[in-house]
C-alpha cells in the first residue's frame, strides 16, 4: 500500500470516526461514542503511518 492510500485510508477511518462519535452524542449511546474515539484514533495512526513510509519513501529515492 502506497503512502497516499494509507493516508486516505486514515484520513477516512477519522472521518467515520467522528461521525459515529457524533451519533453516540446524540443518541446517548456510549458504545457508539468510544467506538467513534478508536475510529480516530486508527485513522490518526494510519495517517503518521503514512507520513513515514513517504518519509522513507523519499530518503530512499535514488533521484
Amino acid at each position: 500500500m502506497s503512502s497516499t492510500e494509507t493516508k486516505t485510508e486514515g484520513k477516512t477511518d477519522e472521518m467515520k470516526g467522528k461521525a459515529r462519535e457524533a451519533w453516540g452524542n446524540v443518541t446517548g449511546n456510549e458504545d457508539q461514542q468510544a467506538k467513534g474515539q478508536k475510529d480516530q484514533v486508527k485513522g490518526h495512526a494510519k495517517q503518521a503511518i503514512g507520513e513515514v513510509q513517504n518519509a522513507w519513501d523519499k530518503a530512499t529515492d535514488p533521484d
